[in-house]
């Protein structure tokens, strides 16, 4: 994978090289007052940038399932 100059994944690298410890890998997810949410990853190789991607997607479709049962007790408590 070419180097990727997006600024959320140079955050992702910047927070890599300053938490140190070999940290390789980085995922980010943030979510706005609308509850829309943004995730960016970051892997020190094309591996394991292609690692970072795969978990972070995984990450959102859990915390979507999550909501989602969330939202289903709540009706089923109204």
């Amino acid at each position: 994978m070419p180097w990727n100059p997006s600024p959320k994944v140079a955050d992702c690298r910047e927070i890599a090289r300053k938490w140190g410890n070999g940290i390789e890998q980085v995922i980010i997810i943030g979510f706005d007052g609308d509850g829309r949410s943004i995730t960016a990853t970051y892997g020190r190789t094309p591996a394991l940038c292609a690692c970072a991607d795969k978990l972070g997607q995984a990450a959102m479709i859990g915390m979507a399932n999550y909501i989602e049962k969330l939202e289903q007790a709540a009706t089923k408590e109204e």
